[in-house]
């Protein structure tokens, strides 16, 4: 019996010895009120924005160089949230719950709550610039996809008529899938997120600071793909634009905070 039961004891050992390790990446996060997002503090850096093989609007690929750390939203702003801030809930997907993220909100729309947000806490909340996006999205990798090269393990995506293994007919709950490097869930997939930047149909003269690049405003960039959209959308450096007071029929735009740490 004796023999058995270190038998037993030796297999146990063997199988953790075999297990796979999910590290953990140690976060740095704030949340300035109970019902503000949690927002993860990202370090300076550089990195290459941009890419050589999507479209032309992601060249050339240049160095970004962000010199001070600044907070963006661990995950996208959910229904709950906003509906503390607002008051309402213009989501399509209100059975979804509200761990979802909140939709059909316009450029527009998230100045408003930003303003709101900002006299309730005193601080200092925005949009995140698209390099700022890019790089926390990036998280000190050049993967595909904001914390992968497989697109299964970081997003939620579909096709346009949704017949995709992974597609889906809704948002799904935020950080349902595996987070970056930096511990931001949902950088790819589940919602487009709005940034600050005009659209701009190339790199040529973008800011390299991480700033945010001006224009007129007409049109204005959307990130990190959407449930709906198939994965070409849900690339680090894939971009569209919007113009900023559309909101109807977009039941898969949302937003992500960021905020300027003193």
């Amino acid at each position: 019996m004796r023999n058995f039961i270190d038998g037993i004891l030796l297999l146990v050992f063997l199988a953790a010895l075999a297990a796979p390790v999910q590290a953990e990446t140690a976060v740095n996060t704030i949340r300035d009120c109970d019902v503000c997002p949690e927002m993860v503090i990202i370090p300076p850096g550089s990195f290459n924005m941009g890419s050589e093989f999507g479209f032309s609007d992601e060249r050339p690929i240049h160095k970004v160089t962000i010199n001070r750390a600044f907070a963006i939203g661990r995950t996208e702003v959910t229904q709950g949230q906003w509906r503390e801030i607002m008051g309402n809930n213009p989501s399509e997907f209100k059975n979804c719950g509200d761990n979802c993220p909140v939709e059909k909100v316009s450029w527009n729309d998230t100045q408003e709550f930003i303003q709101k947000l900002n006299t309730k806490t005193g601080k200092q909340y925005r949009l995140p610039s698209e390099a700022e996006w890019e790089y926390a999205c990036r998280a000190g990798e050049q993967l595909e996809y904001c914390g992968s090269a497989n697109v299964e393990k970081v997003a939620w995506y579909g096709t346009y008529d949704n017949d995709a293994d992974n597609s889906s007919s809704s948002t799904h709950p935020v950080a349902d899938r595996q987070a970056n490097a930096f511990g931001l869930y949902d950088m790819s997939g589940n919602v487009f997120e709005w940034v600050e930047d005009s659209y701009h149909e190339n790199y040529i003269g973008a800011p390299t600071d991480g700033s945010v690049w001006q224009g007129d405003g007409e049109k204005r960039v959307v990130r990190g793909g959407s449930w709906y959209y198939y994965p070409l959308f849900e690339r680090a450096a894939a971009r569209l634009w919007v113009a900023p007071a559309y909101r109807v029929a977009i039941k898969d735009l949302g937003f992500r905070l960021a905020r300027t740490l003193p």
